[in-house]
């Protein structure tokens, strides 16, 4: 089945009206004493702040000895609640300090879901527990199918999790044995079998699976040694994974949004587009013979380390995740057949066709290369009101060649059959002598 894919829900722009509002809310309780309080109070310290209660409904609970001790705070206006209803994605950020290594560094907290998606979670586990739509989580949650696979089972399987969400849309159990080995709010980790788990901890896997896998993908608990499942150790471009306590995970703080490049100079932009273009390459062909697929495309999943300059990929709660290994094994049909993504011109920002059930059962695909050409790199890239792409506006010699624009819409939306591969492949190898040439 396809499906055209918009904007994930809260991903709202940036409106003069709510900023105006934000301002005024600001100023009417500035003198009040309830905002004092908030300023002055580490609400991060809070059980209740974290829902720590609601375990395990929850992400985890690694780091809760940090958050408990008051070694992570936020930052500035973050500590205001009366902001929280900008917050939509309820995404934040704070300082976090450990007290023998003296200082601070930057971090991301996130809930994973907006107040609302939350919210359904804990209806959707009370109904299916009892019938009603609030209930006491503690009690509930070993009525429901997270505590399914109890102590008894030895390994999850792809039976039981597949289409839960996109990372386990298609799942082998390769993937799946990764997943529980290197699954990080465990101490005794690095076993792939499901029985090594406490319950609780198999529940908390279970629920994160269903509800928003990016953990699982950027889990790297290196507290205890542990690697993560899609590591930057391994080359895997994504943001480390650092802990979570009740239902706040902190990962670490990678730098500004790739959006705030997109009028950096040329050389910048050149050297960005040239990165964007290997990750879709590495999580294409690799020698893991996974293939990860971006379902979510924007200027705001990726960010850029302010001292090394690399792209990284900051949210990756879309992203499907196929074994080649096993395609290439079962041979389900035309899974030797390259398969082109269909450009679709849609009117919405950030848009993707695709058809999952495709990207599961072809050896060869080239999504990703769509992906990153139509929605960031080329002129049918929109974002925020503004179009032309991360490459707009290149110097005169370089648009009066033609060859960028020729590739990067060959690319975006090819003329030819198997146009995008080859044309994916040339505008990596004139990136990288376009950014050699302007260093």
């Amino acid at each position: 089945m396809w499906r055209l894919v918009p904007p994930k829900l809260g991903r709202l722009s940036r409106s003069l009206k709510l900023a105006a509002l934000g301002s005024l809310l600001v100023l009417m309780v500035m003198h009040s004493p309830s905002l004092l309080a908030s300023w002055q109070r580490n609400e991060l310290a809070d059980r209740r702040f974290l829902q720590l209660n609601k375990c395990p409904a929850c992400f985890g609970t690694s780091w809760c000895r940090r958050f408990l001790n008051g070694q992570v705070v936020f930052e500035a206006w973050g500590r205001l609640r009366l902001l929280d209803f900008l917050n939509v994605k309820n995404v934040y950020f704070a300082q976090y300090g450990e007290p023998r290594e003296g200082g601070r560094r930057r971090v991301v907290l996130k809930r994973l879901g907006s107040q609302r998606e939350l919210a359904q979670l804990d209806q959707s586990i009370c109904k299916r527990a009892t019938g009603r739509p609030r209930c006491d989580l503690l009690q509930a949650m070993p009525r429901t199918e997270f505590a399914r696979l109890n102590g008894d089972v030895r390994l999850l399987t792809p039976e039981a999790v597949e289409g839960w969400s996109d990372l386990v849309h298609c799942p082998s159990q390769r993937l799946l044995d990764r997943l529980v080995r290197r699954y990080a709010e465990t101490k005794d980790s690095g076993s792939f079998l499901l029985r090594n788990l406490k319950d609780s901890e198999r529940m908390q896997l279970l629920l994160t699976l269903a509800f928003n896998p990016e953990p699982l993908v950027l889990q790297n608990n290196f507290i205890f040694g542990k690697k993560l499942s899609f590591p930057s150790d391994e080359g895997w471009p994504f943001a480390k994974y650092l802990g979570a306590c009740g239902r706040m995970v902190a990962v670490n703080y990678v730098g500004e949004e790739l959006w705030s490049y997109f009028n950096a100079p040329w050389e910048k932009r050149v050297d960005l587009a040239w990165q964007l273009m290997e990750i879709a390459e590495q999580l294409t062909n690799n020698d893991f013979e996974f293939a990860l697929y971006l379902l979510d495309v924007s200027f705001d999943n990726f960010a850029v380390g302010p001292r090394d300059g690399k792209v990284i990929i900051v949210d990756a709660e879309n992203v499907l995740v196929a074994d080649k290994r096993l395609i290439r094994q079962n041979k389900p049909e035309n899974w030797d057949v390259w398969y082109e993504s269909k450009f679709d011109d849609c009117d919405k920002e950030a848009c993707l066709s695709f058809s999952k059930e495709i990207l599961c059962a072809r050896a060869t695909v080239d999504h990703n290369y769509y992906a990153v050409c139509q929605n960031l790199l080329s002129r049918h890239a929109t974002w925020r009101g503004t179009s032309g792409g991360l490459l707009h506006d290149p110097p005169s010699e370089i648009a009066k060649d033609g060859r960028l624009e020729a590739l990067l819409d060959e690319c975006a939306n090819p003329k030819k059959r198997y146009g995008r591969f080859q044309a994916a492949k040339e505008l990596r190898e004139y990136l990288a002598q376009l950014s050699n040439n302007v260093r």
